[in-house]
């Protein structure tokens, strides 16, 4: 692939794809051809993308490289649960799983909000118990700490 028949686009949200050079709509000089794709099986198709050697496939070595990113809405929509549940269940102030959710990224960059969320996804039973017993451990050392208190001011 050469760079002189390379066209920069941003693709949005409603659809439309503009070329980054022009700032215009872009339309393809080749158009696709959905009627001939769809009739291809997915053997023709698979032996199509193999065939492409701009898109080498990946080999097992490239595949293990990679990591999932942490999906918040993702986790949380696995153990059917609304924000407010997920946020109170787990501990997370409910703006932050908001942001987590709208700015994926940010989690990825943010290793320890990425790994209490792949523990959540692994076993969040496990998380939910641990939690529950700080929040007993939690509560007794709160309700105790003013009798320590005062007996270190007598």
């Amino acid at each position: 692939m050469s760079e002189e028949n390379t066209v920069r686009v941003r693709l949005y949200e409603d659809g439309t794809i503009i070329d980054e050079s022009t700032g215009e709509p872009y339309i393809s000089p080749t158009p696709m051809d959905w009627a001939k794709f769809d009739a291809l099986t997915d053997e023709e198709v698979e032996a199509a993308a193999l065939s492409d050697p701009d898109n080498p496939p990946l080999t097992e070595e490239e595949l293990k490289r990679f990591r999932r990113v942490v999906d918040a809405q993702r986790v949380r929509k696995k153990l059917n649960m609304t924000q407010a549940e997920f946020a109170a269940t787990f501990d997370i102030p409910l703006g932050t799983l908001r942001d987590w959710e709208q700015k994926g990224s940010f989690i990825s960059q943010n290793q320890t909000a990425a790994s209490y969320l792949r523990v959540i996804e692994q076993n969040p039973e496990a998380v939910i118990a641990a939690l529950n017993a700080y929040r007993s451990v939690g509560n007794a050392a709160v309700k105790a700490e003013p009798k320590q208190s005062a007996k270190l001011a007598s």
